[in-house]
């Protein structure tokens, strides 16, 4: 039997698999909330509570942070993954940690063309590297490379790089968010759940458009981020319908940005949590706007898929396939 695990500053799904004639089938898969969690070994432990009898080979996890060395300290969340710990926790034979758009990666590799919505109408179909990039509670960035007629996957912290406004409303947006991040704004603060509220709360405090009290107050109570697309897609809120079109234009900068360092023939693909459920606003066209937007390297970009996941495992899958092949 395999564990493999998908950790998100948001939630964790780890899942067990067992090889039944030939084919690796679920054997229990559960999904926790991160936050209510001070460590990993505690989720684990509550995972594997009924299930002290089994005998685990492989255990293989993407975490949303950077592996150092082969372990990882979470960038959102307070826990610190440590193979030769988790391996004595579970008595299992072998143990790997990948950055979780590693993981992701790995997965997309996997799924079927009905698993992906094509954003750029444009696109030629070719056989090349691959960029993948998840926007949810942070943002993350990996490389797919196709060497040797095959593919590799490649790690970056790329999120992390700095946020780069394009115009005088972005330049207000950067001088807003250096009140709260002085040290560094990257386009993970900006293209993230706590992103959009940002570019919300910007706008009202350059007073774009007239204030709904109501929106105000439900921002207040509940999922901020979840409110504000709610309102945006729904299209009665000028405040909401702006934040949700600069969000998705400065996530198609980005994505521009990564395709231009790598030059993906073999498309630009978008997973995490936030893609799918915004998008009939990414097919608006604001994405594309922002990620074509490169002045005299616009055609360099404009033949390149560019595709929406619509699958929310692709990082479990990722994780279970590695788990598979590990020797």
């Amino acid at each position: 039997m395999i564990l493999a695990g998908d950790i998100g500053g948001t939630k964790t799904i780890l899942a067990l698999y067992k090889s039944v004639g030939g084919e690796w089938l679920c054997h229990k898969k559960e999904t926790f909330q991160s936050g209510l969690f001070d460590s990993f070994e505690g989720l684990l432990d509550c995972f594997l509570a009924n299930d002290e009898q089994i005998e685990l080979s492989n255990v293989c996890i993407g975490v949303a942070g950077p592996i150092i060395e082969g372990d990882c300290i979470t960038t959102n969340l307070p826990w610190q993954l440590k193979r030769e710990g988790i391996k004595q926790q579970v008595n299992a034979n072998k143990v790997i940690l990948l950055n979780d758009l590693e993981a992701t990666a790995w997965g997309i590799l996997g799924l079927d063309n009905s698993d992906f919505v094509e954003l750029n109408k444009q696109a030629k179909r070719n056989k090349g590297h691959i960029a993948v990039l998840a926007a949810g509670t942070g943002l993350g960035e990996a490389l797919i490379i196709w060497s040797d007629n095959k593919y590799h996957v490649v790690a970056t912290e790329g999120g992390h790089t700095d946020f780069a406004p394009r115009n005088t409303l972005e330049i207000g947006l950067l001088q807003f968010l250096l009140n709260t991040y002085p040290e560094h704004v990257s386009n993970e603060r900006v293209v993230c759940g706590q992103g959009l509220v940002d570019i919300y709360q910007y706008l009202k405090s350059i007073k774009f458009s007239a204030i709904d009290e109501r929106i105000d107050a439900r921002i207040q109570q509940d999922d901020a981020a979840a409110v504000i697309s709610e309102g945006a897609m729904q299209g009665d809120n000028l405040l909401c319908v702006k934040a949700l079109q600069l969000f998705c234009e400065l996530y198609g900068a980005e994505a521009g940005n990564l395709a231009l360092k790598c030059l993906p023939k073999g498309g630009v693909v978008l997973a995490g949590g936030i893609a799918a459920k915004i998008l009939p606003c990414l097919e608006k066209g604001d994405f594309m706007k922002g990620y074509l937007a490169k002045g005299r390297y616009d055609g360099v970009l404009r033949d390149i898929s560019v595709k929406v996941c619509l699958n929310p495992e692709a990082g479990l899958m990722g994780a279970k396939n590695f788990a598979i092949t590990m020797d």
